[in-house]
């Protein structure tokens, strides 16, 4: 299979070196193409008619998701089993966690039956980087609290340059609850690591004080926020924000930030749409831009479940080899 021939020449020649995928903070822009580069790979493996590679034969998968999800669960499922892994599916509540087990006393029992790679996601901050220092198995970060989730940027930044043909330069436009989105924070910062001009833009609680310092622009104004953008990208309005009163209300949410038909009237031709999902409809997005011609939600989708194989390959055994050529057909 060929590289992604149009991504950054400093792909062609990074090696991933690393045991753990934790972050997007940690790693450089090298690191992020290589894994766009070999996303690209993957990608064409969905196009064949048996859509499946024997890369991590032999390698066992452990699913420990402690929140409940739907896309990002069932995509790192996908993804293991179209490279040939065994995948193990934990939830806390038909495991010993339930009975009072602790994380780490979890993961070392199940080390102990040798697996592999842990798929890790957790409402605390920081349990997958402390899981990843007490084993010697890897651990990719499905999610932490609002601290980061890097893979969801990652399929972003894969279907932005898919759509696009280029990152650097480009301005997006992240709108919503930046305060508690890790999503949020991870495409921070892959996509000015990678060249992007970003501008976020929510109700003044739920934008961070200090955030100009990762790089970025703010705006409280949704019209400025839409006018120059590339791509917008539209983040969930938690409803645990409401009862805290940090929004008035959904509705009044909707009347000063929501997109709707009216408010593309401001955008470029071309502007993406994108959503990581689940989406309130008619809350932050109404459906006829959800569901219009502008919108790649679906995409990331698509692109999410190439990124995870692609991660999910990395951190395996394959981490040491140089991967200019591309998983092996």
């Amino acid at each position: 299979m060929s590289p992604m021939t149009t991504m950054p020449p400093m792909a062609k020649t990074a090696q991933w070196m690393k045991k753990d995928l934790l972050g997007l903070r940690e790693l450089s822009a090298e690191e992020i193409g290589l894994i766009l580069e070999t996303a690209q790979s993957f990608k064409e493996v969905s196009l064949r008619p048996i859509k499946k590679v024997p890369a991590l034969r032999g390698k066992t998968v452990v699913n420990l998701f402690f929140e409940p999800s739907t896309r990002t669960r069932t995509s790192f499922e996908l993804a293991a089993k179209r490279l040939s892994a065994d995948i193990v599916n934990i939830s806390p509540q038909g495991s010993s966690l339930a009975k009072g087990e602790t994380v780490l006393d979890t993961v070392k029992n199940l080390e102990a039956l040798k697996v592999d790679i842990f798929v890790i996601r957790h409402a605390a901050a920081g349990v997958p980087h402390r899981v990843a220092q007490r084993t010697s198995a890897c651990v990719i970060n499905a999610g932490d609290g609002a601290h980061e989730h890097p893979t969801q940027a990652l399929l972003d930044l894969f279907t932005i340059h898919e759509k696009k043909g280029r990152i650097e330069g480009l301005n997006v436009s992240i709108i919503g609850d930046i305060s508690h989105s890790r999503v949020a924070r991870s495409n921070i910062w892959g996509l000015t690591k990678l060249g992007a001009k970003v501008t976020v833009c929510g109700p003044p609680p739920l934008i961070p004080t200090q955030i100009e310092s990762l790089g970025v622009s703010v705006t409280y104004r949704i019209e400025e926020a839409i006018k120059d953008a590339d791509v917008l990208m539209l983040l969930r309005i938690q409803h645990e924000r409401q009862e805290a009163k940090l929004v008035p209300s959904l509705r009044e949410y909707r009347l000063r930030y929501g997109i709707d038909q009216g408010r593309l009237s401001f955008a470029k031709p071309g502007i993406l749409i994108m959503h990581p999902g689940p989406v309130n409809r008619g809350v932050e997005i109404d459906s006829a831009v959800a569901d219009g011609p502008y919108s790649v939600i679906l995409d990331q989708v698509t692109n999410g479940l190439a990124v995870r194989m692609a991660v999910l390959y990395l951190v395996s055994g394959a981490t040491r080899m140089d991967l200019t050529e591309g998983p092996a057909p």
